[in-house]
């Protein structure tokens, strides 16, 4: 079949983490000070790539030769993924990593995330509805639920013997969330409702192995206030848990799975809970009924969701580099044609021309440049939940609430782009053949942009409330720490264009930022704010991009003088410096082409009438 992981090293990783991210920062918090240090980072990663080969890259052709099936009511997984499954939860790898437990053994995120893009990377389909749901929903068990509920669902759900899932989609209410119908009834324990419901494109919804399976599930409690600020979080298992230990079914079912484009091996449920009026649910967050109405569900349910947004970006770049690594191998094996500068040499492999090269270049730094914002991002959440210092917390927060939105958005959206206008088109003919890995991979990488929140929405968050925390204190601050970075090394003699470039970018940003600010201003304009905000998204991600590049190249520069090149890791640094350059004089110079865009005010969207579109 098409799949192939091609990840053939973990290089990029090792720098990441060894010589760019301070690792030994996080490595020093007593979370982790007993357990790990800098010199396991190369036994850790390169286990799992071996692991990843050998066990999750074969579930994903599996996937497509036995995709899921609902028969009699029932999830029918494709069979080589629930004992993958479970191997990764009891070894450690999945969600036990949540185990906040004292004595708990655990990885810091920013070490256990290039681990799942391994695993995205071998199967898509995998990591999202199994993996990710179940750290998701395990995540908020722990940080909501009381002791004795905790004990009932976590041990079980780190082992891998529970599944997970986040239940927030309704027929009538999908970016909408504060539409849902589903209610929420109280019983004569306060910790338990009766609820009732219809969900929607639950990944994971159902399942044929696990024991029981964990939804957190959003209703309005009867009584509660309309709209999104009603809304209340509930953990519903599949089966009720007895204080005994025994269980009994908790009435709910799944209705059917979807027919998708991609993601084969990814089951994507409806469910109905309470059909019967027997659907039970422990309410997680304060009561409404006792808070004028009010529930706390969606700030709840965010901080899981905000956490899915990030592996979004993880599942997008997995993709992206994987084929990026298959496209370089094919053009390697392919001969075809003869060198544009030198037609006399002979036929050659295609990786020999020159539009061959910039095309891998380009997946090449775009890569790169995901990977470092996302791994950024997960450092941040190192330093936020475990850093003594509050104002290094603080720090840390407001800079992933930044960095959230564009390694969602901007990784999953360009993922989309550079499967299709650069992997698939170095094959040629044979890209688009299901034979050969980049044809599944642009099935399966799309839903990335449509998971946890569409591209609008992420960037409506960033123009909308990313801009403007603190009364804009907060992105400020993060726009001084890119200028304070420019200022300091744009007289750099090896990268003078390339810190030009950045630094047009920053000015031309805050062009950006001005123009649309006086958008607001007036009615006739107002509506340009959504026309440009998610090519303000990309600008953003963009600029973010080419100043964490350029971090790694200063680095990688000064490796490229010291080894010579004879260093067997001579090429690797050389190639980041390159990857760098390429993005900073190639993808970069977007945002100045946006701010003279932006310049324009064009209304011709706004003024379109809807039936104009008839023709």
């Amino acid at each position: 079949m098409a799949s192939n992981f091609a990840y053939k090293n973990t290089r990029d990783f090792k720098f990441i983490l060894k010589e760019w991210l301070p690792l030994n920062k996080v490595l020093a918090y007593p979370r982790y000070s007993e357990n790990y240090a800098v010199d396991d980072v190369d036994m850790i990663l390169d286990t799992v790539l071996k692991m990843t080969k050998d066990i999750v890259e074969p579930t994903s052709d599996d996937g497509e030769i036995n995709p899921i099936k609902f028969e009699n009511g029932q999830v029918i997984i494709s069979p080589t993924v629930p004992p993958v499954y479970k191997k990764l939860q009891a070894e450690g790898w999945g969600c036990s990593n949540n185990d906040t437990s004292e004595g708990a053994v655990v990885l810091p995120q920013v070490m256990m995330f290039p681990l799942w893009e391994m695993f995205s990377a071998a199967n898509p389909a995998f990591v999202p509805p199994f993996l990710c749901m179940a750290q998701g929903s395990s995540m908020l068990v722990d940080a909501l639920a009381p002791e004795d509920i905790k004990q009932k669902f976590l041990p079980k759900m780190f082992s891998g013997d529970y599944t997970g899932t986040m239940c927030l989609t309704e027929p009538q209410a999908g970016s909408d969330v504060g539409e849902i119908a589903s209610k929420a009834f109280p019983t004569d324990d306060p910790r338990v409702f009766k609820v009732k419901g219809q969900k929607i494109f639950i990944s994971n919804g159902d399942n044929n192995f696990a024991e029981n399976i964990v939804h957190m599930f959003l209703a309005r409690v009867d009584g509660a206030l309309p709209g999104t600020k009603g809304i209340s979080l509930f953990l519903v298992p599949k089966y009720w848990i007895n204080d005994d230990g025994s269980q009994e079914f908790n009435d709910v079912i799944a209705t059917g799975v979807e027919k998708k484009m991609g993601m084969h091996g990814n089951p994507t449920v409806s469910l109905s809970f309470g059909d019967n009026n027997e659907c039970r649910g422990y309410l997680l967050g304060r009561n409404p009924l006792e808070h004028e109405g009010k529930g706390d569900g969606m700030s709840l349910m965010f901080k899981m969701m905000n956490e899915e947004r990030l592996v979004c970006g993880i599942l997008s770049v997995s993709v992206i580099a994987n084929s990026y690594y298959n496209a370089k191998q094919y053009a390697t094996e392919r001969i075809q044609g003869t060198p544009f500068t030198n037609p006399k040499k002979g036929r050659v492999a295609i990786i020999e021309h020159e539009d061959i090269k910039r095309s891998l270049l380009r997946l090449k730094s775009i890569t790169e440049a995901c990977r470092a914002m996302i791994y950024k991002g997960y450092l941040d959440i190192d330093i936020n939940h475990w850093d003594p210092d509050p104002i290094e917390q603080k720090k840390a927060d407001d800079e992933l609430g930044i960095i959230i939105p564009l390694a969602k958005a901007y990784c999953s959206e360009i993922s989309w782009d550079v499967i299709g206008s650069e992997a698939i088109q170095i094959y040629g003919g044979y890209g688009y053949i299901s034979d050969y890995p980049c044809e599944k991979m642009a099935r399966d990488t799309k839903i990335n942009t449509l998971y946890e929140g569409t591209t609008y929405i992420q960037a409506m968050d960033l123009v909308g409330r990313k801009w403007s925390m603190e009364k804009g204190a907060v992105f400020a601050r993060w726009m001084q720490s890119n200028k304070d970075f420019y200022e300091a090394n744009k007289n750099s003699p090896i990268f003078e264009k390339e810190f030009e470039q950045l630094g047009k970018a920053i000015t031309a940003y805050e062009e950006i930022q001005k123009t649309m600010a006086g958008f607001a201003q007036d009615k006739e304009t107002l509506g340009l704010i959504p026309t440009f905000a998610k090519r303000v998204l990309m600008a953003t991600a963009e600029l973010l991009g080419g100043k964490l590049l350029l971090e790694q190249a200063l680095l990688a520069d000064k490796k490229v003088k010291e080894l010579g090149e004879d260093h067997y890791d001579y090429k690797f640094y050389k190639g980041k410096v390159l990857s760098a350059r390429y993005y900073l004089l190639n993808e970069v110079p977007h945002v100045v082409n946006l701010a003279e865009i932006i310049k324009l005010a064009d209304t011709s969207v706004l003024a379109i009438d809807s039936d104009c579109f008839d023709y």
